[in-house]
């Protein structure tokens, strides 16, 4: 007999039985998704790529970013079974949005700042604008998603971003028509009427196989234009997935005021970023470099103080989360040194105080890497075909742990781990070679100086068993394995020889491990930096008093991490990292004074389980 439930859903729930006891006359009723276990399954009806409709559309918005006169248009696609059109069917939609679908500049040399200047100077050269040349074919904007999620009931939505491909307007690189443009998108699949068949013209499209509730999902770039969306308050984006995604452009080119670059991308700055993206008509294209690439964004990004501004704080998207009500489930990798790990933290930490449905996800890896297949289905079948799957009741946090498979993490209360808390360690004097780390508070120590030169990189520093170019304080060896999660601060003591100075952190796990099959995540456990000129406020610097002691606090990245028995954890301080810093010349002297300086480690189990595996 066939098992047919109705539960607070107009879909229809199907038992396993029907796959081998289906009658002729239900096989011949209309397609619907089907569930199980509260995720929406793969059903045969919708598993047919060769039928699926694809077509594309321009979207009109309330902004015009090109100068001509007009509201732009921006360029969308869809992907759907072929039962919205013969059956009426009527389904939810999962949304990507991108600048990066037709093409971009690539990294030609010269097309980055020159980092080889003092800290606190201007740059001495000013970098290249590189063209892009369009790529793609309409009707198809992107095959993301399609193959995993059409087959499961779901319409797939692509876009391109304001100022990208075949969407009018001008990239803004965080800009609010960055915002506005997926919102206009998500009212359109929610009933507006601003959906058009040419990017010129009057004759209107509709979305009429929505049911207006739609998710959106993304990696990088294309995970930060789910949030600038969800940050508009629009009514039919019911759920997101960021998948590693800058969430504030300050964070990403600056740290706590200092001019610093994401990993892998020495000397890129938010117009660097413009000009990558900037696929748009070429006739529009000198509008944009000279309204935004060349005006706000020239003197807005301040390379030279790294003060945050009030061009920053409008590419902040935690400035913007009060609208904000779609549920979130966000992803991000703790060695993630691209989009570091607090661009996830902080917006899930203020989702989550909004009383927001909130999960997060991290694994131990680089930049990507969305969460389980299953997460993700359970996520968007609860909010967006509404099952009541008991989602929002799961962990909030799922951590893959070291050397466990991305799709197996583990689960726990909440991020960072409720059961940790701080435990201060103080540094002993010996740091040339290896000082200790204590629970103890030494008597008093003496100062001890390190020398700046950018010639020798983080990883030759930490293995160094004596440097005059760090200074470096270590726990005892471990006799049981230490679990961290959540922030390591650093406050520390400092004076400098000049003005200027970086000023980097790293934690790492001693002793260094070698060879081939070794992870970065095996050695450094987390980082940070700053900038001492910003010891009293973000907004504002000020010029170091040369051998004047200043007091400097701030948080490393965030982290979930287990230290083995038989490791040291080791706090190095140094001034240029020459992965992520300007290259000032050598020879900057920084002075630590001990006596004020700590390391915070958030450590589960706290003080017990710290000292019970240090003595």
């Amino acid at each position: 007999m066939i098992n047919l439930h109705l539960k607070k859903s107009k879909y229809l729930f199907l038992s396993l039985s029907l796959f081998t006891t289906l009658p002729q006359a239900f096989a011949q009723e209309k397609a619907a998704p089907v569930f199980k276990d509260g995720e929406a399954q793969i059903v045969t009806s919708f598993d047919t790529p060769d039928k699926w409709i694809r077509h594309d559309l321009w979207v009109e918005t309330t902004f015009d970013t090109d100068g001509d006169g007009k509201p732009d248009r921006m360029h969308v696609s869809i992907t759907r079974p072929f039962q919205t059109e013969t059956e009426g069917l009527k389904l939810p939609v999962i949304y990507e949005t991108s600048p990066y679908y037709s093409g971009t500049a690539g990294n030609a040399p010269g097309t980055f700042w020159d980092v080889k200047h003092e800290v606190g100077e201007k740059p001495p050269i000013a970098h290249l604008h590189p063209t892009v040349i369009r790529t793609g074919a309409r009707p198809i904007i992107s095959n993301s998603l399609i193959r995993e999620w059409v087959k499961r009931g779901f319409i797939i939505v692509h876009s391109e971003s304001p100022g990208t491909g075949l969407s009018q307007g001008s990239p803004t690189v965080g800009g609010i028509n960055e915002s506005l443009a997926p919102k206009a998108v998500i009212e359109w699949l929610s009933g507006k009427d601003n959906g058009y068949t040419a990017p010129d013209g009057n004759e209107k499209v509709k979305a009429y196989w929505s049911t207006g509730n739609v998710g959106m999902t993304g990696t990088s770039y294309n995970g930060t234009l789910p949030l600038a969306a969800a940050t508009t308050g629009v009514e039919g984006l019911k759920a997101i997935i960021p998948v590693a995604p800058n969430t504030s452009y300050y964070h990403y080119y600056r740290s706590n005021g200092l001019v610093r670059s994401p990993g892998g991308y020495l000397g890129e700055d938010v117009d660097v970023l413009y000009d990558f993206i900037h696929s748009g008509a070429e006739d529009k294209r000198a509008y944009g470099d000279k309204t935004f690439r060349d005006g706000e964004m020239a003197k807005g990004m301040d390379r030279v103080t790294g003060d945050y501004n009030d061009f920053w704080a409008g590419r902040d998207y935690l400035n913007a989360m009060k609208p904000m009500k779609a549920a979130l489930l966000m992803s991000h990798g703790f060695n993630d040194w691209n989009v570091m790990p607090e661009h996830s933290y902080r917006i899930y930490k203020a989702a989550e105080a909004k009383g927001l449905p909130v999960q997060i996800y991290y694994h131990q890896g680089g930049h990507g890497g969305p969460p389980p297949m299953k997460m993700m289905n359970r996520w968007f079948t609860r909010y967006l075909f509404g099952i009541e799957n008991g989602v929002e009741k799961d962990p909030k946090a799922w951590i893959v742990r070291e050397n466990e498979p991305a799709n197996n993490p583990t689960s726990y209360a909440d991020y960072p781990n409720p059961a940790a808390a701080d435990v201060k360690l103080y540094p002993g004097a010996g740091g040339i070679t290896s000082g200790k780390l204590s629970t103890t508070k030494p008597v008093k120590q003496p100062s001890e100086k390190l020398i700046d030169d950018v010639t020798f990189s983080g990883s030759d520093l930490a293995k160094a068993e004596k440097s005059d170019h760090r200074l470096l304080y270590v726990t005892p060896v471990l006799k049981e394995a230490v679990h961290l999660s959540g922030l390591t601060q650093v406050t520390v003591k400092l004076a400098s020889s000049k003005p200027a100075a970086n000023f980097s952190v790293w934690l790492v796990a001693l002793p260094w491990s070698q060879g081939q099959t070794v992870r970065l995540m095996d050695n450094v456990i987390t980082r940070g930096w700053a900038d001492p000129q910003n010891n009293k406020s973000l907004t504002k610097s000020a010029p170091l008093v040369p051998g004047k002691f200043y007091d400097l606090k701030f948080s490393l990245q965030p982290d979930d991490q287990i230290i083995p028995a038989g490791k040291q954890i080791g706090l190095m301080i140094f001034s240029s990292d020459k992965e992520f810093t300007l290259w000032p010349k050598a020879g900057t002297e920084i002075t630590i004074d001990l006596n004020g300086t700590t390391l915070t480690l958030p450590v589960v189990g706290g003080l017990n389980a710290f000292e019970k595996a240090t003595k």
